[in-house]
């Protein structure tokens, strides 16, 4: 399914767009309504994060549909957070959120970053795992107030993903 994969950088006018996809991807972990509405505000992206120099926001279209979106931030010269990545719910387990992670994690190597961090969805650790993440702790959610989630960082060795 990942075939005709493209991987663009978004645009401020994809904001609304990637804000309603990221709430439909937490949505298929079963949360309830009232979990997704207290994680609305932290997980909308908005026009300026798109245009922000700190931040990089990619977009992956299956034909004409946007089917998920990563986004970057940059802590350091060395170190980013992978801010936000999400994959529309039908897409899951078809290798998006896949080829997204490596484009991620090929864009901090081009950037000369040595490590990415990720606060990751408990029900996405398998993926973080598998993606080469270590878990080194927890953080407290922004959007629920005693809710830990856990943090796993990604070494990037030199010359290693181009």
């Amino acid at each position: 399914m990942t075939a005709t994969l493209t991987l663009r950088d978004a645009r401020p006018e994809d904001a609304a767009c990637l804000s309603g996809l990221a709430l439909r991807s937490k949505g298929h972990w079963g949360y309830s309504p009232d979990f997704l509405e207290a994680c609305r505000d932290e997980l909308a992206v908005e026009p300026e994060g798109i245009e922000s120099a700190r931040f990089r926001y990619v977009v992956a279209e299956n034909g004409a549909d946007v089917v998920g979106y990563y986004a970057l931030e940059r802590l350091s010269a060395t170190e980013y957070e992978l801010e936000a990545l999400f994959v529309e719910p039908a897409r899951i387990g078809t290798g998006v959120g896949r080829a997204l992670m490596q484009h991620a994690l090929a864009a901090v190597e081009s950037y000369g970053g040595r490590k990415v961090v990720i606060q990751g969805d408990p029900n996405a650790r398998r993926f973080y795992l598998a993606a080469g993440g270590v878990e080194v702790g927890m953080r407290e959610s922004g959007s629920v107030p005693g809710r830990y989630l856990p943090i796993f960082e990604i070494a990037i060795p030199p010359g290693t993903r181009s």
